[in-house]
């Protein structure tokens, strides 16, 4: 069960970086989608949510990788 959760952690964030980026290739091709009235803010909307998830996702692994023992001794906690 608890490796369950922790696909499901990571599985939101992935989704929502992959919506920005859908966000932007749209604004890329010119395609305006509906809540946004302008293809500039539908652009950093969508670098904002890729941003937002990649970030999540890494420090979730930084975490679990710090936890583990498995990062370089700089990194550790003092």
């Amino acid at each position: 069960m608890g490796r369950f959760i922790a696909l499901m952690i990571l599985v939101i964030p992935g989704v929502i970086a992959g919506y920005g980026i859908k966000l932007m290739r749209d604004t890329i091709f010119q395609i305006v989608n509906s809540p946004f009235p302008n293809l500039s803010l539908q652009f950093l909307i969508g670098l904002l949510l890729f941003f937002a998830g990649l970030s999540f996702i890494g420090g979730f692994i930084f975490y679990r990788d710090r936890k583990n023992g498995k990062i370089a001794p700089r990194f550790q906690k003092k």
